[in-house]
């Protein structure tokens, strides 16, 4: 039963805290902090009540100092064993990224059990987004009866983490125990898919959003058309572009990111004129994707003067991806001078990105001299970058200089880098098959192998040998390089006339992708290979990156 002095107290904050739960349902987290502090100037004094929304409004800002403020309040006024306001302290530290007091406060608390899922949900959620997967699945597999939201927690966090496997698997674990997934699991569902090139899968999960009702739901549409894009299917991805009934500002830039990916620049600058037409406003994330298309696609003048319409026109001050982007379009064309020029004129300092697409564009080009002056830049601004360290061997490796080499493996070994593997997917049947470089764990090695030794014949019988030691697979043999595994491994399992979608990690060598090319022409295949920078379209002996990637 309330005292008299607590019930004075709960009727003079009810104002308050009714205008305090407005502004936090609002999402006007800014105005309900400014509020509570008004609360308290004007002489009210919180009570359980008050502090839900306070906090709720202190995570979302991201604000810990603020929420540990409120933390000395709830303290004060006597509220912490109030479960509701305890729930929203843990929230509140799990979002904040205060992983310790979090942890404390539900270790200490004597009425856990009272505190349900809504705190389990917090710690799983807070957990992923630091990382601790394993520690959060832990806390996942320990919920007895597991509701959607607690479901949608860990793959969520699988999807963040970029466990795409985990995700499908999990995916199809929750579908069996009858829990019905909403846009919030099949956003990160489809992420997976996309990651994973697992178009066959995503094709299911577009059924169930039409099936629901979610087709509306902007940020599913967006997902669906990043699916379909990264799973090298562009005319699905701008159908479903076409009949979203609202396009958000990040739905055009999705598309045009997509069709910048994809080698069509043309198209996807077309998109970028009508969404200007169509009174979308672009932002800086826009203009990235606009940029890196003219820079992929060697439209260089265009690339530099929707830079400068970026400044001039649109009011807009470009970081330092735009200027990347610029010395990255520049450097490809060849012209270094100009590029070098570009950055000493930069108005801000030139980070990573700069020097490491200077250094992109001088391995293109064969520009040892200038290589080593940018590689001594962008390892002093990112010495634990490993990729710039393997672009510097790689530089070295073509003009020939073991002394060079040397001296790269002796840095990465005294940091400890280790080269990242490659690794390949392939979607069969809805089934993806992963394939490591060098692996021989797969069920039909011995086939894919005796698939390969009949390519590489064929191929050296056109082209000659076409041996590749530079591309920085854990293997120097070229028949170990993923990709190869997968192609042969997709000729196995096709007729002739066929398309195969192969989705590598790293950026495909020079000789792999010579390779792939003559394997096209030989095998009557259409291949469609995703590496880390873009789509490459191999048919009949060519591909439509024009050998300019």
């Amino acid at each position: 039963m309330a005292t008299g002095r607590s019930l004075v107290r709960r009727v003079a904050s009810t104002p308050w805290n009714a205008r305090l739960r407005e502004l936090a349902s609002q999402s006007l987290f800014s105005e309900s902090i400014t509020l509570y502090r008004s609360m308290l100037r004007s002489g009210s004094s919180p009570d359980a009540f008050s502090y839900p929304f306070t906090l709720k409004s202190c995570a979302a800002l991201s604000l810990p100092v603020s929420g540990q403020q409120l933390h000395c309040h709830v303290i004060r006024e006597g509220c912490v064993a109030e479960p509701f306001v305890l729930t929203a302290l843990i929230s509140m530290y799990c979002k904040c990224g205060l992983v310790e007091g979090a942890r404390k406060l539900f270790d200490e608390n004597t009425q856990s059990h009272q505190l349900g899922l809504a705190v389990l949900n917090s710690f799983i959620t807070m957990y992923m987004k630091c990382g601790s997967v394993e520690s959060g699945r832990r806390l996942f597999d320990g919920v007895p009866v597991k509701g959607l939201i607690t479901w949608n927690a860990v793959i969520s966090g699988y999807a963040q983490n970029g466990l795409a496997y985990d995700v499908l698997e999990l995916y199809e674990e929750m579908k069996s125990y009858g829990v019905r997934p909403d846009p919030v699991t099949l956003v990160s569902v489809l992420s997976s898919c996309a990651h994973l090139g697992a178009q066959r899968i995503g094709q299911e999960v577009e059924k169930l959003v039409e099936a629901n009702g979610f087709v509306s739901n902007v940020f599913v549409s967006n997902a669906l058309i990043s699916m379909y894009a990264r799973c090298g299917n562009l005319a699905k991805a701008r159908g479903v572009f076409d009949v979203m009934p609202v396009r958000s500002l990040v739905s055009w830039t999705a598309m045009i990111g997509c069709y910048g990916m994809h080698g069509m620049a043309e198209t996807g600058l077309k998109l970028f004129d009508d969404m200007i037409r169509n009174g979308i406003r672009p932002d800086k994330t826009v203009f990235v994707m606009v940029l890196s298309t003219c820079s992929h696609s060697g439209l260089t003048n265009k690339g530099l003067e929707l830079f400068d319409a970026m400044k001039r026109e649109y009011k807009l001050e470009p970081g330092p991806e735009h200027y990347a982007c610029v010395v990255d379009l520049l450097g490809r064309a060849g012209r270094i001078d100009e590029a070098c020029e570009f950055i000493e004129s930069m108005p801000i300092e030139p980070d990573g990105a700069v020097w490491g697409a200077l250094l992109g564009a001088c391995k293109i080009h064969k520009n040892v001299d200038m290589a080593e002056v940018a590689f001594a830049k962008v390892i002093e601004l990112e010495p634990m970058n490993i990729g710039y360290y393997v672009l510097m061997s790689n530089i070295y490796t073509d003009s020939n200089n073991q002394e060079g080499i040397w001296r790269i493996r002796v840095m990465m070994r005294e940091r400890g880098f280790k080269k990242e593997p490659g690794y390949s997917y392939v979607e069969h049947k809805g089934r993806v098959h992963l394939f490591l470089a060098g692996d021989r764990s797969h069920e039909q090695t011995e086939e894919v192998y005796r698939m390969l030794d009949e390519l590489e014949t064929s191929v050296m019988e056109i082209e000659g040998n076409t041996d590749c030691d530079r591309c920085g697979e854990v293997s120097s043999s070229t028949r170990e390089h993923s990709e190869r595994l997968a192609v042969a491994f997709a000729i196995l399992k096709t007729s002739p006339g066929a398309e195969i979608l192969v989705i590598k990690n790293l950026r495909v060598c020079e000789d792999c992708h010579v390779f792939i090319k003559m394997v096209s022409k030989i095998v009557d295949r259409r291949f469609v290979v995703r590496d880390a920078s873009r789509f490459h379209y191999f048919e009949d002996g060519l591909c439509s990156c024009k050998d300019y990637w």
